[in-house]
């Protein structure tokens, strides 16, 4: 694989814990505002409308719009359904705003760091730009690129998404390898020729979740975290 310049990561559930991340800070921030709901479910709830909202746009049936556009309807939603009608504008913006603050997995921030030795390292996420940028900053995620389906204004795994990775960094498909902890992400991936990376997270939805726990032997590596995976490419 000594061809590999460039390693393309997912970052919801990959890099960073979405769901303890909600799950904390609703429970240390958002209640003292008196939004006292079971934080677990609300956080499920939330993520539970990101598919369906992307594909919305995805069949015309809604604008193009980014991701915090899309949280912010889900939340919405969310609010009325939970009965939330205190919040102020400012306060809700705020809230959405949690996907902008979601911690790393511990291994994240180090494991990065060795892959970057050898090979450039980019998220490619469906977050949209700043979300990404204000996360990195926050949690000191070392990427040396910043891309993500706004930019193609499609959503993964539209195989766009994909090529204009390795397009904007100069790349064959190639040459890039695709680092996701869904086989969905990265089997799209393979259709455009990307190398693919399982790293399993098995609590990304939390201790009785069902998150991709198999392998695929159509995958270049299998690893249980970034660290594993610097490892097994010789860092």
């Amino acid at each position: 694989m000594t061809d590999i310049q460039a390693l393309t990561f997912d970052v919801f559930g990959t890099v960073v814990d979405w769901r303890g991340s909600i799950i904390r800070e609703g429970e240390q921030v958002w209640k003292v505002l008196s939004i006292d709901v079971d934080w677990a479910q609300f956080a499920d709830d939330w993520r539970a409308g990101y598919q369906p909202a992307m594909a919305k746009v995805r069949s015309g049936a809604i604008p193009w719009a980014n991701i915090d556009t899309l949280h912010r309807q889900i939340l919405d939603d969310l609010l009325a359904r939970y009965h939330i009608t205190h919040l102020t504008d400012t306060q809700i913006a705020d809230l959405n705003r949690v996907w902008h603050r979601l911690d790393p997995w511990s291994d994240a921030v180090d494991g990065l760091n060795r892959l970057r030795q050898r090979h450039i390292v980019a998220t490619l996420s469906n977050g949209n730009v700043a979300l990404l940028v204000n996360m990195a900053k926050r949690a000191g995620l070392p990427w040396d690129c910043v891309l993500s389906a706004e930019l193609a204004r499609h959503y993964k795994p539209d195989p766009t998404v994909y090529q204009m990775a390795a397009d904007l960094m100069g790349l064959s498909t190639g040459q890039v390898m695709m680092v996701a902890a869904h086989k969905s992400d990265l089997f799209a991936a393979q259709k455009v020729g990307m190398k693919t990376a399982f790293v399993r997270r098995p609590l990304e939805y939390g201790p009785d979740g069902r998150p991709d726990r198999e392998t695929d032997p159509s995958f270049d590596y299998t690893a249980d975290s970034f660290i594993q995976l610097a490892e097994q490419l010789g860092l």
